[in-house]
């Protein structure tokens, strides 16, 4: 059993690992008379799909919940309404999971349910093909979005041949291919007791939580294969620009560069530029590039947290007319970073924005159960909440600059999307 330090007065926060390989985080947060689980199976999602089969995890995460070796879909839903708790599952670029939420006396029984359907999913025919349908519809939803097209083009230009490289859902190709036993065989592949992580917040301690997922999972045994270790094709930047013409009243420009991934040491500094670039009304790129210049509908840029290598993207909504502008100004303010270092004030604002809005990330038991097991699931711990914080706090001007030039002073892709003209 491990303990890290409290991230408040009413918090503790322990982690052990069961006898059959199963990580348990319990952050006691006895505020709220709620109890709230996310399980984790790292070494999952999105990045161990085969291209051919890209969406099977989405397709899974949406079929998991439909029904178990004794109970139907409709028997699921009137388990959780009747107590009124909540049981999803989902699934991300680097982890599948599971979700529920419930009041304390209720959760033996969700967490039960929650332990039935990850460990004996039936898997109806007919709810996976109308998942299937219903999946399909929303990639088909998604083409008529200028944004989407724009970042599934950008995407594909970074990406080739990697599963980051493809939309969670999949596309129309490989999810209109997919059959119940692609499902099965990735259940059978990924979900095994040592490759899972379950945190818990709320009103229950280590104790109590290790008596509970030991009643539920204590009699999973782990298979004689070894665990299994995604492969993901090497990335060779190849920067290139494409366009994509559509019948749109503004021009989507896109702007990517590929970076890293969590458990590097630019990972804070990368999201701390992300903070003072496009994070909101106050960020550089919504002032020069809006405000003063009048450019954008929207402008922003975002940094993903990811297992593998990520990456940095700028993008703006602009008038047709103003495409060549626009564009040469995303990539100057991009530029400015390496070129002119941040002053004390823009510094320590961007900080305390950062830091602000990932003490509000951690308010409810949900986001607490998720924050640590996504951590521990990232391989990086549940100790990395205060690492993040103590590195953000120490970073400079200089630091700023000098990762700005490692990853901004190549030439990026570009896509965009809008009419031809």
């Amino acid at each position: 059993m491990e303990a890290v330090n409290p991230t408040s007065t009413q918090q503790s926060i322990q982690r052990t690992t069961l006898e059959n390989g199963i990580t348990l985080i319990v952050i006691e947060n006895p505020v709220a008379d709620i109890i709230a689980g996310r399980l984790f199976f790292k070494n999952a999602g999105t990045r161990v799909e085969p291209i051919a089969k890209a969406g099977v995890s989405h397709l899974l995460s949406a079929v998991i919940t439909k029904g178990t070796d004794n109970l139907t879909a409709a028997e699921i839903a009137e388990k959780v309404e009747s107590i009124g708790a909540g049981l999803n599952a989902e699934t991300a670029n680097d982890y599948f999971a599971v979700s529920l939420k419930t009041i304390s006396q209720d959760f033996p029984e969700i967490l039960q349910l929650a332990g039935d359907l990850i460990r004996f999913p039936s898997l109806p025919e007919d709810e996976i093909q109308l998942e299937q349908q219903l999946t399909l519809q929303t990639i088909l939803a998604q083409q008529e979005q200028p944004f989407n097209l724009a970042f599934n083009q950008l995407r594909e230009q970074m990406y080739p041949q990697h599963p980051y490289g493809v939309s969670v859902l999949g596309t129309q190709d490989t999810v209109s291919q997919l059959t119940r036993t692609d499902l099965i065989e990735y259940h059978n592949t990924y979900f095994r007791p040592d490759n899972l992580v379950i945190s818990l917040a709320g009103r229950i301690n280590l104790e109590q939580a290790v008596t509970l997922v030991n009643q539920v999972f204590g009699d999973w045994q782990c298979p004689n294969t070894s665990k299994p270790i995604p492969s993901v094709a090497e990335l060779t930047p190849q920067p290139s620009e494409q366009f994509l013409p559509q019948q749109t009243q503004q021009t989507i420009i896109m702007l990517g560069y590929l970076t890293t991934s969590i458990q590097n040491a630019d990972y804070p500094t990368l999201k701390l530029i992300n903070t003072y670039l496009g994070n909101g009304l106050s960020s550089r790129l919504f002032v020069e590039l809006r405000e003063k210049q009048g450019l954008a509908y929207d402008v922003s840029s975002f940094f993903p947290t990811r297992v593998e290598t990520s990456h940095f993207i700028s993008y703006m909504g602009t008038a047709p007319e103003n495409v060549e502008i626009a564009k040469q100004g995303l990539y100057q303010e991009l530029q400015r970073l390496c070129e002119v270092p941040l002053t004390d004030d823009e510094l320590q604002a961007s900080k305390n924005k950062l830091l602000g809005q990932y003490a509000l990330s951690k308010q409810s038991n949900g986001q607490l159960a998720h924050l640590f097991g996504w951590y521990q699931t990232l391989n990086q711990g549940i100790e990395f909440d205060e690492s993040f914080q103590n590195q953000i706090s120490t970073i400079s001007s200089e630091q700023i600059q000098t990762v700005a030039q490692k990853y901004f002073t190549i030439e990026p892709y570009l896509s965009l999307v809008g009419p031809e003209k």
